[in-house]
């Protein structure tokens, strides 16, 4: 029985034996299927449908869905633990005596969930609990066959190497962010005596900056798991007296810190714009950032694009009128057609088809890059949740819902597993992370300073900033 349409953004594991896809011959009880495809169902019964069994093996879209929505009704570790607990019940594997042929037969099957659990969603196993159950299983799986220890062993050393990575990655993030308040209280202190570099003299190349830009974006973007969209929405199931699933759990916050990114890249722009003393040299660090916005475009970079963009329009930079009409803005306009939010953000939507096309039929690395605009992402994923009931009103899981969102996640998945061609220069990506970018008053009095305010309004808002600001150097 068909369990799903097939994901435009499918996940490979080349790991998978396809031998293993085999379908029950009728419906599991307490599940409901609407034109072959999988509609709904109780909470026990697609948990039922998640474990094999001699003769069937779960689809791989089903498996990734199911353990993606599933923490919205129950958490990661008590689903670990009731797979476990289904797998040594239904496959006898708590039975020493148990049929050799069938537990040969299975264990392939259950070692090849795991797998999948691992290498997916490898930041459910920073829970102790989670690995604790998997250990417990593994080792009765593993138990007696050499090839099925040298299976768990793998799987096991990749999990830690995932894991490692991710506490190196996240340590390396406190890093980065320290320097760069270190920088910017430094600048705070000494804003005379302090000579600012700026990025036109790191580099004045602007596709080099927005290759340097791409590097920054994929790296982030491959840190951020699956489920992390889930935690982001998640709420209290009003059938669950307990928390919400992710109250007690060590989640992993690389959403968050992409999001914040962002943010950083738009203040840095605005940053960079505001601080020059000169009318010139401001409108010289405009048309540079045009450019490298024009040219993250051309790469598929469309998160920086939207930063870069974004840092343009803040208020302290969109009101140095003297400064933009020394700027040639014709390739500005065209950039902000792109992205133009009108009509539910029709043309970047157009936009991104082309490059998530262009990256299917990629004859090369760079071919493949889509780094989409993330915000917009997060948004259409909130209404897709808001937009639809997690349950029906027979208490069934909702799950027609769950595969558009697995759907959607799924070509994120995609897009974030590709590996950036261009040459690192540590130099531009030092700049980029810690230099030092104003908050928004600090680029309100930057603005003032640079071209005097225009009323009474910003005259006052001046004083108060020039008084507040200056005060605590």
């Amino acid at each position: 029985m068909p369990q799903t349409p097939p994901f435009s953004g499918q996940l490979n594991t080349s790991s998978y034996n396809k031998n293993l896809f085999q379908s029950k011959d009728e419906g599991f009880p307490g599940l409901y299927y609407h034109d072959n495809n999988l509609a709904s169902g109780s909470l026990e019964a697609l948990i039922h449908h998640l474990v094999p069994t001699v003769d069937y093996y779960p689809d791989r879209t089903y498996i990734f869905t199911f353990l993606l929505s599933s923490r919205l009704f129950i958490h990661p570790y008590e689903l670990m633990s009731k797979v476990c607990h289904l797998c040594m019940e239904q496959q006898r594997l708590s039975d020493p005596q148990a049929d050799k042929l069938r537990v040969r037969k299975i264990t392939p099957k259950i070692l090849q969930l795991l797998a999948e659990w691992t290498e997916t969603f490898p930041y459910d196993f920073r829970d102790e609990r989670m690995m604790r159950s998997l250990k417990e299983l593994t080792h009765r799986l593993a138990t007696g066959d050499e090839v099925y220890r040298k299976a768990v062993g793998q799987m096991s050393q990749g999990l830690i190497r995932r894991l490692t990575v991710l506490s190196q990655y996240e340590e390396a993030l406190v890093k980065i962010n320290s320097t760069a308040a270190e920088r910017l209280s430094a600048l705070k202190a000494k804003p005379q005596a302090s000579i600012q570099r700026d990025m036109l003299s790191i580099c004045n190349d602007p596709f080099t900056v927005a290759q340097q830009l791409t590097h920054i974006e994929l790296e982030r973007l491959s840190y951020i798991g699956p489920e992390e969209f889930v935690q982001a929405f998640v709420q209290k199931d009003p059938l669950d007296n307990d928390k919400s699933c992710f109250s007690d759990h060590k989640k992993a916050n690389n959403l968050q810190a992409y999001v914040e990114w962002f943010n950083r890249l738009s203040y840095l722009v605005a940053t960079e714009i505001c601080m020059p003393v000169k009318k010139k040299h401001r409108a010289r660090v405009i048309e540079f950032f045009i450019d490298v916005a024009r040219e993250c475009f051309n790469i598929g970079n469309f998160n920086s694009l939207m930063a870069i963009i974004s840092g343009m329009n803040m208020s302290p930079v969109s009101r140095l009128k003297k400064t933009w009409s020394k700027v040639k803005t014709a390739k500005f306009d065209i950039l902000e057609h792109q992205m133009d939010p009108s009509s539910n953000f029709y043309n970047y939507r157009t936009a991104l088809r082309g490059a998530t096309q262009r990256s299917i039929t990629a004859n090369s690395s760079r071919e493949k890059i889509v780094i989409p605009f993330f915000s917009l992402l997060i948004k259409d994923l909130y209404f897709l949740n808001e937009g639809c009931v997690n349950r029906l009103q027979s208490g069934h899981i909702n799950f027609e819902k769950f595969w558009e969102l697995a759907k959607q996640v799924s070509e994120f998945m995609t897009w974030k597993k590709v590996e950036c061609p261009f040459e690192k220069d540590r130099k531009i990506l030092h700049y980029l992370l810690t230099a030092p970018a104003f908050t928004e008053d600090a680029l309100y009095l930057a603005s003032y300073e640079s071209e005097g305010p225009e009323n009474n309004m910003e005259k006052d808002r001046w004083k108060s900033l020039r008084s507040t600001l200056l005060s605590r150097v």
